[in-house]
């Protein structure tokens, strides 16, 4: 069975789904690969790379799609892109379905079956697939970067012959996995962190990377789905939770927030209010930007001034940091296309759980989009879970 490797369309796009040593990997479990010539120079993997590794280079799109039966990619193909692949063929990728049901209904009329990658369920046979998590890390990385540089202030406490200059303060809102990561960023750049979660289980995880853990009184309810995913939650809790929230976003410099809802809008943390409240300089980078952001006002890929805050509303974080999250998507994808593999074929087995909640499209039908079902075994629960 041959796989293929397209170039990615999308703009802004960087990474790869599968570096050169992964096609070394697919090789030896038996099928065939063939990558579109560039399809990795953005992240700094060469044509002869690829080709070294054993990997068949098509000239083009169109001639990469006549060959290929399964296309490994790391965002959905758009209309045009998807019309080139094949009937009975097998999509691999980050889809995000729940705001793709015209893409998915157009593979479906294809014959076109379909896996959406942000589907994996947190469990802990499936943590090696979890591209979420993988990309979830790189991304509260890169918003600390891209909030000190933003900053008219030092990180770090610095005692001086000219004075010293006192630690920014960092507000972290979703302590999953790009709120940890922005946490322990944070942290050895020398801030004072504090970070709230609506989810009281993670205090022990914050803390243990020294930041404070922030505790607000708001109306009971579940706070995470089956799946471990942030749940989302009635106006009225987001609106305690903004009220409690005001003072701990006053007193900071430097807000990171994370909250994202599978398959719905971003939840509304942060309103003009405010942001009124806070320092003249201070900056707030908005990680979801993309779902209309945690933040009033924040401009998708934008860096806009509010009352003299910087909101910064970049995504796609990791397509920034191309060779290494291409690397980690590479084994995310190798491990899930293994998952469902015997001697070089696709052979999906339709009761287990990882294959049930990423299989979005089959035989010609949408079988669901909405939030993650499949749900994790008590005992394989994964202790860290992603609001972001």
């Amino acid at each position: 069975m041959m796989i293929g490797i397209p170039r990615e369309r999308t703009t802004g796009e960087n990474r790869v789904a599968i570096i050169p040593s992964g096609v070394t990997e697919l090789l030896e479990a038996g099928y065939e690969v063939v990558v579109e010539s560039g399809a990795g120079l953005a992240a700094h993997f060469s044509d002869d790379e690829y080709r070294h590794c054993g990997a068949i280079i098509a000239d083009d799109a169109e001639a990469l799609y006549r060959q290929a039966r399964v296309i490994l990619k790391v965002r959905a193909p758009d209309a045009d892109e998807a019309r080139l692949i094949q009937p009975e063929s097998s999509l691999i990728c980050i889809l995000d379905p729940w705001f793709n049901k015209p893409l998915m209904e157009q593979l479906a009329g294809q014959s076109v079956d379909v896996y959406a990658l942000d589907l994996v369920p947190r469990t802990t046979r499936a943590q090696s697939m979890d591209v979420l998590s993988a990309m979830g890390g790189i991304s509260g990385y890169r918003a600390v970067l891209a909030g000190a540089m933003a900053l008219p202030r030092y990180f770090p406490m610095l005692m001086t012959a000219a004075g010293t200059i006192h630690p920014a303060r960092v507000l972290v809102i979703g302590a999953g996995v790009a709120g940890l990561m922005a946490i322990a960023t944070a942290r050895r750049l020398g801030a004072v962190v504090e970070a709230y979660d609506l989810r009281p289980e993670v205090e022990e995880q914050v803390k243990s990377l020294g930041a404070d853990f922030i505790k607000i009184e708001v109306p009971e309810g579940d706070t995470s789905n089956d799946g471990g995913y942030a749940k989302a939650q009635s106006e009225e809790f987001y609106k305690a939770q903004r009220q409690q929230l005001s003072d701990c976003v006053a007193r900071a410099d430097l807000v990171i927030t994370t909250a994202a809802i599978p398959g719905k809008p971003s939840p509304r943390l942060i309103d003009k209010d405010m942001l009124h409240r806070m320092k003249s300089g201070s900056v707030v980078v908005d990680l979801a930007a993309e779902r209309g952001g945690n933040v009033e006002g924040t401009v998708l890929n934008k860096k806009v001034d509010v009352d003299g805050v910087t909101l910064v509303g970049h995504v796609n974080h990791p397509a920034r940091v191309p060779v290494h999250a291409s690397q980690l998507l590479s084994r995310n994808i190798t491990g899930f296309l293994f998952n469902m593999s015997k001697d070089g074929a696709l052979v999906p087995d339709l009761e287990d759980d990882i294959v049930a909640a990423t299989l979005v499209v089959r035989e010609g039908k949408v079988l669901h989009g909405q939030e993650p079902k499949a749900k994790p075994a008590p005992e394989k629960a994964q202790s860290q879970k992603e609001d972001a």
